[in-house]
């Protein structure tokens, strides 16, 4: 295994080197046991003008019937999200209104990339297909032909391989004013105790998926801020890992929260570290929202097991203008220490905040401040 620089990936860590090699090798196995490229398209958003495109290429077989049928039953134990192989350098077609734009994958096989496309506000479909078009594409497919799909130490794919599309939707907001929701996920929407390893491994590697607990009264307080603002853009901020977006989806479907686009991190090694910053993915996050989305005044809800407070109310502080309100939902004593924080850890909070900031322990707590506040109708 050759760990040394390729032609322009000087700046790359070691790590992430080692990572590709093992990557590479894994990918030309896979390969040669009928494993090919499979698109996944993330929920996205957008605005006049544009949509943020999201999605990734990652190795893997069809899935049969039978596979289909039990994925709303099965039980998915969490290491299994990360046992990927991803598809670096794959030409993707992104279709949506009507439109065709073919982008590259990066070295972990995501498309993260803003598409120049004029749509009417509200839902529509983005469909990735992996490859350009072939002469046996045909439309609405969900398995086409691809030339190639080679990554880095793989031999190519042959001329029979399958051509994926994944589906996806994205939300475009209009241009009039508009509330929009803006949620933490880990230990706000979901209990997961995050911040220590030992817990984030047992939660993120092993337990089943079905096994996890949404926070009491969390969405029926989403529900109601949709209810009260029609149009109203939803996004879950996290510095989980792309990997467990499939999970997350399909918990907060199951738990009743609102459907909205997923702002994760990658799993592994950076180009420039082992491990990234959270912290500085949110910040870098809210600025961005702030920058493509000036039409839209944030409601700001996280917890004060890790960063939220000191960041929200770092963004409140340089834009207040773009915030309506800051729920953050306390952790218990017992939730605190195991966040790695101290057991009566203070909530961070502005001493003359400019809009509403509450706390509580629970949705519905944070509901019934909202409402005293005046962010909420009376019910």
């Amino acid at each position: 295994m050759d760990l040394a620089p390729r032609p322009g990936e000087h700046g790359l860590h070691r790590a992430a080197r080692l990572e590709d090699a093992v990557k590479g090798l894994a990918g030309s196995r896979l390969r040669r046991r009928g494993y090919h490229a499979r698109a996944i398209a993330y929920p996205g958003y957008g605005g006049p003008g544009w949509v943020r495109v999201l999605g990734r290429v990652l190795l893997g077989r069809e899935d049969t019937p039978a596979d289909t049928e039990r994925d709303g039953t099965r039980k998915v134990r969490g290491w299994r999200n990360f046992l990927t192989v991803p598809v670096s350098g794959a030409a993707v077609t992104v279709r949506i209104g009507g439109h065709e734009r073919v982008l590259r994958t990066n070295r972990e096989g995501y498309v993260d990339e803003v598409v120049e496309v004029d749509l009417p506000p509200g839902e529509h479909e983005v469909v990735l297909t992996v490859g350009p078009d072939g002469e046996d594409a045909g439309p609405g497919t969900a398995a086409e032909r691809v030339e190639d799909d080679t990554e880095g130490g793989a031999e190519p794919v042959p001329q029979s391989a399958l051509r994926h599309s994944g589906t996806s939707r994205v939300v475009v907001v209009g241009p009039d004013p508009v509330i929009g929701l803006l949620s933490d996920i880990d230990d706000t929407v979901v209990v997961t105790r995050l911040p220590r390893p030992l817990v984030a491994a047992w939660n993120s590697f092993v337990l089943d998926e079905r096994a996890r607990v949404p926070v009491n009264g969390m969405a029926e307080l989403y529900q109601q801020v949709v209810a009260e603002n029609p149009g109203a853009p939803v996004l879950y901020l996290s510095t989980g890992a792309w990997n467990v977006a499939p999970t997350l989806t399909r918990f907060l479907h199951r738990s009743g929260y609102p459907a909205g686009p997923l702002l994760l991190t990658d799993w592994g090694p950076t180009n420039t570290g082992l491990f990234r910053d959270g912290a500085r993915h949110k910040r870098e996050s809210l600025a961005r929202l702030a920058r493509e989305l000036p039409q839209v005044t944030w409601l700001l809800v996280g917890d004060d097991g890790q960063h939220d407070p000191a960041l929200y109310a770092e963004f409140l502080a340089a834009a207040p203008e773009r915030v309506a309100g800051v729920a953050i939902r306390r952790l218990t004593p017992a939730e605190q220490l195991l966040a790695g924080g101290h057991p009566l850890a203070p909530t961070a909070m502005p001493a003359d905040s400019p809009v509403p900031w509450v706390t509580g322990d629970n949705g519905y707590e944070l509901l019934h401040h909202w409402y005293r506040a005046g962010v909420l109708k009376t019910p």
